[in-house]
C-alpha cells in the first residue's frame, strides 16, 4: 500500500524546490549525500512520507542549470528525479526537484 500511495503521489509532482549549501570552503558542489537528503525531505513534505531511497550519481555543481539525474526508490519501484540548479548565492544553491516517470 506504501509503495502505491507514494508512487502516485510522486507522479502527481511537478517541480519541488530544494536547497543545500556548498560544500566546505572554496568548493564548488553540492555533496552528493546532502542532494540525496534535500531530495528525500523535500518529497517527504510534499508527499507526507520518504522516499525508501535517493540515490544520486556525484556531488552537484553549484552553476546555474546544471542537471543531475539521480535514481529514487518507492518499494519495488524506480523513479529518475532531476535536479536542475536555478540559483547560487554565496554558499546557497537552489535547485528544483522534478520527478520522472517509472522506470
Amino acid at each position: 500500500m506504501r509503495t502505491l500511495m507514494i508512487k502516485n503521489t510522486l507522479l502527481a509532482l511537478a517541480t519541488v524546490a530544494g536547497f543545500a549549501l556548498v560544500a566546505g570552503c572554496g568548493s564548488s558542489a553540492v555533496a552528493q549525500s546532502d542532494v540525496e537528503a534535500q531530495i528525500s525531505s523535500q518529497l517527504a513534505e510534499q508527499v507526507g512520507q520518504e522516499p525508501d531511497d535517493v540515490v544520486c550519481p556525484g556531488d552537484l555543481d553549484a552553476e546555474v542549470d546544471t542537471e543531475m539525474e539521480c535514481t529514487l526508490t518507492a518499494g519495488e519501484d524506480e523513479l529518475p528525479v532531476t535536479a536542475t540548479v536555478t540559483d547560487v548565492d554565496g554558499d546557497t544553491v537552489n535547485f528544483d526537484i522534478e520527478v520522472g516517470d517509472i522506470k
